[in-house]
């Protein structure tokens, strides 16, 4: 029998499923977090914290990192069935993956 593994990716503000999901991180108060959201819910964060953006100055000792670094695409079911077949047994069907497992990827 063969088996199938769907994935459908969620926005986690409004639980819509769309394919133009993309994992959003930021920080608050010392804290990091991430959160999926569509296209139309990441412009409408982007946009409520840009006025806060715009007068605040970037902590000591933070990186800076490239704008194409901040939107991470998205790692396909086809991706994550692929690295369970190759040495990554505990892969979920969502969130991030390990460095090894990212490594993995791309060499592939």
């Amino acid at each position: 029998m063969a088996q199938r593994t769907i994935t459908v990716l969620s926005d986690d503000l409004d639980g819509k499923e769309s394919s133009d999901i993309e994992t959003v991180t930021f920080g608050f108060d010392g804290a990091t977090y991430e959160i999926d959201l569509s296209k139309k819910n990441r412009d409408a964060l982007e946009k409520a914290l840009t006025p806060y953006l715009n007068v605040a100055r970037k902590a000591a000792g933070t990186r800076s990192r490239p704008a194409a670094a901040s939107r991470r695409s998205a790692v396909s079911s086809d991706d994550r069935d692929w690295l369970r077949k190759n040495g990554f047994p505990d892969i979920k069907d969502r969130g991030r993956l390990s460095k090894d497992a990212t490594d993995a990827l791309k060499k592939r």
